[in-house]
């Protein structure tokens, strides 16, 4: 494969016509708010507003874009969940009108918040799966897995074996992985059905 020295590359980009030379984030800056807090500060201008946009909390938080729509989309699926678990006959679509927020703007937010209703309903039984592995030794730790949503419509859940992984996914159930750290890598394909647990 062709290889190029990183002099090159910097003599092309400081060269290069009708561009600025300096690309991506300015040295040594960075979102103003640190991720930790970014939670709780965008859920305080949503109390303030429920029609705020991602535009609205990044000039307001300084954070970027993208930043200030995940922010935002985690929050309004998480209020939409709780909704629908107090009136198991809301919608999400329901859920976010209740709570006014605009349709325009929840569209991936009604997907999240069905996808944080079936990751709390599968809770009880993840515990009990990760409580029997850790009886029997298996996993070192007796604390249900935590679910993540490596789309908005999926759920997922980890326990670590020694190094090697028990992945679970909604669809298809159980399988093995060998990468302990990062076992859900976006858009793999599963293993053949042979190499699943049961």
């Amino acid at each position: 494969m062709e290889h190029w020295p990183r002099g090159i590359v910097r003599q092309y980009q400081a060269s290069r016509p009708g561009k600025a030379t300096v690309t991506g984030r300015p040295k040594n800056t960075g979102d103003q708010v640190p991720r930790n807090q970014l939670p709780a500060l965008t859920a305080e201008l949503l109390d303030a507003d429920p029609t705020i946009s991602a535009a609205a909390v990044t000039e307001a938080l300084e954070v970027h874009r993208a930043t200030a729509q995940a922010a935002l989309l985690h929050l309004r699926a998480d209020r939409m969940a709780d909704l629908m678990d107090t009136d198991p006959s809301l919608t999400p679509d329901q859920a976010a009108m209740a709570l006014g927020y605009p349709a325009a703007q929840v569209r991936r937010a009604t997907v999240r918040a069905g996808a944080v209703l079936r990751a709390r309903r599968a809770a009880p039984y993840l515990a009990d799966v990760t409580h029997a592995l850790h009886r029997q030794g298996w996993t070192t730790t007796a604390a249900p897995p935590t679910v993540h949503h490596p789309a908005d419509d999926v759920v997922t859940a980890l326990v670590t074996l020694d190094g090697d992984a028990l992945v679970w996914d909604e669809r298809p159930g159980w399988r093995t992985a060998i990468r302990g750290r990062h076992p859900l890598p976006p858009g793999a394909a599963w293993p053949p059905p042979s190499s699943r647990t049961p």
